[in-house]
């Protein structure tokens, strides 16, 4: 974790070094977020994402950059008095995910985002109705994680944008499975993210 917020002040104090050429700034939202191969469909289980950013213009309609940021993932099923038999289950995973990025600006306020994001659990939990599952009886998550994910950016404000992605693991956050039919094996983090991106500096 030391590491990780030498980064963070390394790339914010990158802004004002290279003030002229790359921007730099704060990431604030949530995660709409759910498991492929849960069997649980829906973006049943909220959470939170934050860090910060650092991009540059690489051509006069092409940015690049990179984020550090902490999010929160996982599922959820609630209980359900009219399937009483059907326990709760909650999902928590917490990463720290440096996503890579190019971007398109479509204008001179918004642009289409591309990229990949590799990510490191750094923690996990598991409840069910009777509260937080023993560890004996819990899944082992996989460490590491790694999405492709799309998106869209809009400048609302001189400082400030609004960032949304769609995000799909391709690497499992577990090897255990209810299903058959993603990658016939593995759980994946699926994630929908709202964001608001704010600028430092100029």
């Amino acid at each position: 974790m030391k590491r990780i917020f030498i980064a963070l002040g390394f790339l914010l104090i990158a802004n004002f070094v290279f003030a002229q050429r790359f921007d730099a700034g704060l990431i604030a939202g949530f995660n709409g977020t759910q498991v492929e191969g849960d069997n649980l469909k829906g973006y049943h289980k909220a959470g939170v994402l934050a860090g910060i950013f650092v991009q540059t213009d690489i051509a006069p309609a092409i940015v690049a950059g990179m984020e550090i940021k902490y999010s929160q993932k996982g599922s959820r099923r609630s209980f359900d008095p009219k399937q009483p038999d059907i326990d709760k289950y909650v999902m928590r995973l917490g990463y720290i995910d440096i996503p890579l990025f190019m971007a398109f600006r479509t204008n001179d306020r918004s642009m289409i985002i591309g990229g990949i994001a590799p990510g490191v659990l750094i923690h996990s939990k598991e409840l069910n109705s009777d509260g937080e599952i023993p560890e004996p009886d819990r899944q082992d998550f996989n460490t590491f994680d790694l999405q492709p994910f799309v998106g869209f950016q809009f400048d609302f404000l001189e400082h400030a944008s609004v960032d949304l992605r769609f995000a799909l693991s391709v690497i499992p956050s577990s090897d255990k499975s209810e299903t058959n039919y993603y990658f016939h094996n593995g759980l994946f983090n699926n994630v929908i993210s709202l964001a608001l991106y704010y600028r430092l500096g100029r």
